[in-house]
C-alpha cells in the first residue's frame, strides 16, 4: 500500500529520501486523540509495512502539543454500540500502538509541549523519543480511574523498571525532560520547537545504515525485549471498560483538569 490513494483528515505524510515524517495535527483540542486520528495513524503504520524505500520515520504532533491524550469530548468515543463493536473501539488504541511498534522502519517520536496519556502510549511504541526542553510527559490515567492501556504498561516497565513505572502511573506527576531522560523514558532533549529537527537527525543516522540489517536487528531486539508484553496486557482495554464505570472513576473524570 502507498499513500497516493488516501487523504487523511488529521495526518500528513512527507517523504524525504529514506526518512519520512508523519505529523498528526487536529488544529485544536491540544491535539487530543479522537477516534478518526487513531484510525488514520493506524492506517499509516500499516502502509509503512510494505514500504521498502523508507528506512526511518519521524512521528510528530502539533507545534504546541504533541498530544493531550484521548479526547473525552469526541462524540465517537461515547457512541452507543453493541458489545462486539464497543470492544473493537476500546482496542483501537492497542492496535494503533502495536502497528507502530511492528513497523520495520526505525521510528522516532518528536514531542513538543506535552505528551499526555495516549500521547505517551504511542511514543512508548516507537524506537526512540525526543522531548523539547519546555515540554513534559504526563500519565494521569489512575487519577481518572483508568488503567494505563494501549499496551503501554509493559512497554513502560521494560524501559524504566517496576519501581519507576509505579511512581509514574500511581503518583500521576508531570515529568520534565531532565527526569524523563534520566529515567530512560526519552533519548534526547531538544530546544523548544526543534524536536523534529533532532528526531530527524537520529532518524537519518539510522537510515544511513545497511537497511536490511537494521530492520533485522530492530526486529530481534523487539522480539527479545517485548516477549511477554502481549501476555501481560492482552486485556488492558477490557479492564478500562470495567474501571471507567466505577463511581469514583466517573467523579474523577468530571473533576479532572489537565
Amino acid at each position: 500500500m502507498s499513500f497516493t490513494d488516501v487523504n487523511y483528515e488529521n495526518v500528513t505524510v512527507e517523504h524525504g529520501g529514506p526518512v519520512a515524517t508523519v505529523t498528526f495535527d487536529r488544529g485544536g483540542s491540544l491535539n487530543a486523540f479522537n477516534q478518526a486520528t487513531i484510525l488514520e495513524l493506524t492506517d499509516v503504520a500499516r502502509r509503512f509495512q510494505d514500504d521498502l524505500a523508507t528506512q526511518a520515520v519521524v512521528l510528530s504532533g502539533a507545534p504546541n502539543a504533541f498530544s493531550a491524550g484521548i479526547d473525552l469530548r469526541d462524540p465517537a468515543t461515547w457512541e452507543e454500540l453493541d458489545d462486539v463493536a464497543l470492544r473493537d473501539r476500546f482496542y483501537r488504541g492497542v492496535r494503533l500502538c502495536q502497528a507502530w511498534e511492528d513497523m520495520p522502519q526505525i521510528t522516532v517520536t518528536a514531542m513538543e509541549g506535552m505528551a499526555v496519556g495516549a500521547g505517551c502510549a504511542i511514543a512508548l511504541a516507537c524506537d526512540w523519543r525526543v522531548l523539547a526542553s519546555d515540554a513534559y510527559l504526563y500519565v494521569p490515567e489512575v487519577k481518572i480511574g483508568l488503567n494505563l492501556q494501549w499496551g503501554a504498561l509493559p512497554r513502560l516497565v521494560t524501559l524504566v523498571g517496576p519501581s519507576k513505572a509505579k511512581q509514574i502511573t500511581l503518583l500521576c506527576e508531570k515529568m520534565g525532560p531532565d527526569m524523563a531522560l534520566d529515567w530512560g523514558l526519552i533519548d534526547k532533549i531538544a530546544d523548544p520547537g526543534q524536536s523534529v529537527v533532532v528526531a530527524t537527525e537520529m532518524a537519518s543516522g539510522a537510515a544511513s545504515m545497511p537497511a536490511a540489517t537494521t530492520r533485522m536487528v530492530k526486529e530481534a531486539i523487539n522480539a527479545t525485549a517485548n516477549a511477554l508484553h502481549r501476555a501481560t496486557s492482552f486485556a488492558d482495554a477490557d479492564q478500562s471498560a470495567l474501571t471507567r464505570s466505577y463511581q469514583a472513576a466517573v467523579e474523577a473524570r468530571e473533576n479532572f483538569n489537565r
